[in-house]
């Protein structure tokens, strides 16, 4: 393993505000070229991973390593895709969700959830519910010009944007000027007693959130999923990302079912949310000694503070899309790795927050979105860039750019002392000194 991999560890473990010595006790193995791209994911997925294991053995005060295996990493990055129900596969994209060409470029839909599907079909003022017939009417009308339409309608639906376009949106600019996440201590409540488990309350869907709570499941948590009853997770997403917890369904604007939470939230150590920003502001969910976790798709803040959105379609808006496509389709991360590596961080930001509260006490919030999360991954997490390893060299071909030598070391050579010539055109003589 090479120097970038620590390197990620580094950055996320000082972004949580850890000790800096516990990153000696990451080591790493496995085998190479697991989660392929142009951009670095398999980095992200180690380093998250690494930080969460981190976490983890730092609250329970264990002294022995944390090992990251790539090719565990890997696969849990798309456990959707391994996941099987009695030998059935998975439907992980519905038929209306992906790639649409418009008039002025692509854009990417996302309807797996039937209201998101609805949504989409009335912005789009179609009646059949068909690949066909979507594509149809995304064909006759410009990529923003449907994004704001759909979004207006309830639905999900995002223009595809090359990277500097997205840089020089508002939301761009304001995801580029904030932190990768915010840690914050809200009051001076004292430190919490607990007996038994660590209770955490999950209000989050697919597929970040639940990363997170899964992984809190694992490590002992007492996780209590709460969906609506109108609108249920999706059954394979449901058997994908909710093992080790238990689910519940209550009305939160029915009187009963809202006592109920509430009591539940009293008794909790942990809340954990995944709706968009503004969505249950209704709500009363602040207690005093409680880590309550944010995650959102584009961040609470800028024009796009309030918009609904899925690791898909934060691909499809940042410039990755654009960076891991063709010249005639845009492309994907080959994991939802936005999702996933944002899940795991979020974990260990909860977990680095109960070490730190039941030091020195304090509600703590933590805050990360899936676009923050794309944008450490594409503008500050190191990447392979083929043009530091390449130079121009004048001579009788013209001016050549070739790759440099990987041979090196300290007082030998990094550049040949000749160009090539012009072929045959060299006397068949040694050189005389």
């Amino acid at each position: 393993m090479d120097n970038t991999v620590r390197t990620g560890t580094e950055l996320l473990w000082a972004a949580l505000g850890g000790d800096p010595a516990l990153v000696d006790r990451v080591s790493y193995s496995g085998p190479s070229g697991l989660l392929s791209a142009r951009l670095p994911v398999m980095d992200l997925a180690r380093a998250t991973v690494a930080v969460a294991g981190l976490a983890a053995v730092e609250r329970a005060g264990l002294q022995g390593p944390v090992r990251v295996d790539d090719a565990a990493v890997a696969t849990a990055f798309v456990s959707e895709r391994h996941l099987r129900v009695d030998g059935r596969a998975p439907v992980n994209f519905a038929p209306l969700s992906g790639f649409f060409r418009a008039t002025d470029g692509w854009i990417r839909t996302h309807a797996n959830y039937p209201h998101h599907r609805a949504a989409l079909l009335r912005a789009l003022e179609v009646r059949e519910e068909s690949p066909e017939a979507v594509r149809s009417a995304i064909g006759e009308r410009g990529a923003e010009e449907l994004e704001t339409a759909v979004y207006a309608a309830g639905g999900l639906a995002v223009a595809v944007r090359a990277p500097e376009r997205w840089m020089a949106s508002g939301q761009g600019r304001e995801v580029a000027k904030r932190p990768l996440l915010t840690r914050e201590r809200l009051d001076d409540a004292a430190p919490r007693r607990r007996s038994g488990p660590l209770r955490v309350l999950d209000l989050t869907r697919v597929l970040a959130g639940p990363v997170a709570t899964r992984t809190l499941a694992l490590l002992g948590a007492d996780v209590l999923r709460i969906d609506p009853p109108e609108n249920p997770e999706l059954p394979d997403q449901h058997a994908d990302t909710d093992i080790g917890k238990r689910t519940a369904a209550l009305d939160l604007d029915s009187p009963s079912d809202r006592r109920a939470f509430d009591e539940l939230l009293d008794a909790a150590d942990v809340l954990v949310t995944g709706y968009r920003p503004g969505a249950l502001d209704r709500f009363d969910l602040h207690r005093p000694g409680l880590v309550i976790a944010r995650l959102s798709a584009w961040g609470d803040y800028g024009p796009w503070g309030e918009r609904r959105g899925f690791d898909s379609l934060v691909q499809a808006a940042t410039g990755i899309a654009v960076t891991e496509g063709s010249e005639e389709r845009p492309g994907v991360l080959p994991a939802q790795a936005l999702d996933h590596g944002s899940g795991y961080l979020l974990a260990a930001a909860v977990l680095r927050s109960l070490t730190e509260q039941g030091q020195d006490g304090g509600t703590r919030l933590v805050r990360l979105a899936l676009a923050q999360t794309g944008h450490w991954l594409t503008r500050t997490l190191p990447r392979y860039e083929p043009e530091r390893y390449l130079a121009d060299t004048d001579g009788p071909l013209g001016r050549l750019r070739h790759a440099l030598s990987p041979v090196t070391y300290e007082g030998g050579p990094t550049r040949w002392s000749r160009p090539p010539g012009l072929q045959g055109g060299d006397d068949p003589a040694w050189l005389t000194a």
